[in-house]
């Protein structure tokens, strides 16, 4: 198909599509950005942001797809060429050689000083000197680093990748000031955010992405929220029974997990909650507002920096993972490879926690062991046919791996981190009874999920957290979709602690 290139546009791309094996992290994704223009890009959670941005600034190249810059259709190969051709990114986290000072990633990316200078002063940091090493400068000072030396590189697109998620208020509104300015001096900014916020004070029109397609896109104007809302969810496909259906009595007497207050440097600023035996009670945030803190916290791998955890009535610290795990808390992230002996077979994986009671590893030899890693394998539907080593299997067999392992083993409280990411519908619809099951035989599950459907379907409640806060605590039964987004996106003034 040809496409009559439009002269006015700076930016246009059409239907970018981009596939990880068998994954299609996109299908069919198009933006287009005027001069002038400030044009948000907004979805949920996998909905195929981050893979476009790359795909735009070089960092990727697309399986298919048309990228016209300034009218030329451009195959921008490097991040390099990116900026050679006007793509100027600030990615969510920062592009900086740690153990350099500045001048040195400064000189590294070819930036000028002078022009540097003149945007650290513009964005309130006159006093940042060059010899400071990045490692010893806190995020938000490195975040408007990151965003001055794009700026001095006079960018036609800007493109800013929540770049606000780290800053404090005052450094916000400059930020968006300078935005503002940039689309006002002719130049074109593409905004990556979850605050509404800020998106009704900069933005002119946003472009929404669901399941790696570009849906719709919508001017930003009054109530425009309950239309991007809309845009974002979409038609869900039947993923089973939801478990907020099932009459379940509500959890009574000590919690088995009690947070108070808890914040963690550098996203987490006030989690408070409990979490009872028996209850499945689901996290729901959009990226870095705070979830991998609070999970890795509990399970020992962070410090908090206030706040406090109380574990069966008595409080709690956790100085190494393995003061977390003596006091019954088990960690599933969210990257599998960390959870798996990915070179051992399915049934060493699985007997891991029997393993680690005996005095040398080994065959397992215990019978009644035995036919509990085999009753997981089975009543999860486990391919073992690659038993030589787990990683030969499906990304859903490896999730259902490690579910598995506590299936069988027993757990007290369970910290399941975006269990269900990357897999496919059939394998989903198995793992929530899964989860169900583990929490009817008394363990306690805190369960964040990227997907808003999984809330209803898995768990018995949920808290929705912010910019690093709790913002919002639902009952499965009143978890639909809609006010989930809206809470997770801060479009909520209900606050407080379960």
């Amino acid at each position: 198909m040809t496409i009559d290139p439009d002269p006015d546009l700076l930016l246009d791309a059409r239907g970018v599509a981009k596939s990880f094996g068998a994954v299609r992290a996109l299908t069919d994704a198009s933006l287009s950005i005027a001069r002038g223009e400030v044009v948000a890009l907004l979805g949920a959670n996998g909905a195929g942001k981050s893979t476009f941005v790359k795909i735009l600034t070089g960092a990727l190249k697309p399986d298919a797809g048309h990228v016209r810059i300034r009218g030329a259709e451009t195959r921008v190969g490097s991040p390099a060429q990116a900026r050679r051709s006007g793509l100027v990114p600030v990615y969510q986290e920062p592009s900086l050689v740690p153990d350099l000072d500045i001048a040195d990633n400064l000189r590294l990316g070819g930036t000028d000083r002078d022009a540097f200078q003149h945007w650290m002063e513009a964005l309130a940091h006159p006093d940042l000197t060059l010899d400071a090493v990045v490692r010893d400068l806190p995020l938000a000072t490195l975040r408007i680093v990151d965003l001055a030396r794009a700026l001095a590189a006079k960018p036609d697109v800007l493109l800013l990748d929540e770049l606000t998620a780290a800053l404090p208020t005052d450094l916000v509104e400059r930020v968006l000031k300078v935005a503002r300015a940039q689309a006002e001096d002719g130049r074109g900014v593409i905004y990556i955010s979850h605050r509404f916020s800020e998106i009704a004070a900069l933005c002119d029109r946003a472009t929404v992405l669901r399941d790696g397609r570009s849906v719709g896109e919508a001017r930003i104007e009054p109530g425009v929220e309950e239309r991007v809302v809309e845009l974002m969810l979409g038609a869900k496909i039947d993923l089973g029974k939801r478990a907020a259906e099932i009459a379940r009595p509500k959890p009574e007497g000590r919690p088995r997990l009690a947070v108070q207050g808890l914040a963690v440097a550098p996203k987490l600023k006030d989690a408070s909650f409990t979490l009872h035996p028996g209850e499945v009670l689901g996290v729901v945030a959009l990226e870095g507002q705070g979830q991998d803190e609070l999970f890795e916290a509990l399970a020992g791998f962070r410090q908090p920096a206030a706040g406090s955890i109380e574990v069966d009535g008595a409080p709690a610290r956790f100085g190494h993972p393995a003061d977390a795990i003596a006091a019954g808390l088990s960690f599933v992230p969210g990257d599998r490879a960390h959870a798996l002996f990915r070179e051992r077979s399915v049934r060493e994986n699985i007997a891991m926690p029997f393993s680690a009671r005996m005095r040398n590893w080994g065959p397992l030899r215990l019978r009644h062991e035995k036919a509990r890693v085999a009753e997981a394998i089975a009543r999860l539907q486990i391919d073992t046919r690659a038993q030589g080593e787990v990683q030969r299997l499906s990304g859903g067999n490896q999730q259902k791996v490690t579910i598995g392992r506590w299936l069988a083993h027993g757990v007290r409280t369970l910290l399941l981190f975006d269990p269900t990411r990357g897999i496919d519908v059939r394998t989903k619809r198995q793992i929530y009874p899964l989860v169900r099951d583990l929490a009817d035989r008394g363990a306690a599950i805190l369960y964040y999920t990227s997907e808003l459907e999984e809330v209803p379907l898995a768990c018995d409640r949920a808290i929705v957290m912010f910019n690093g806060r709790v913002v919002d605590i639902v009952e499965a039964t009143e978890a639909d979709e809609a006010r989930l987004m809206r809470a997770a996106y801060g479009l909520t003034a209900t606050e407080g602690a379960a």
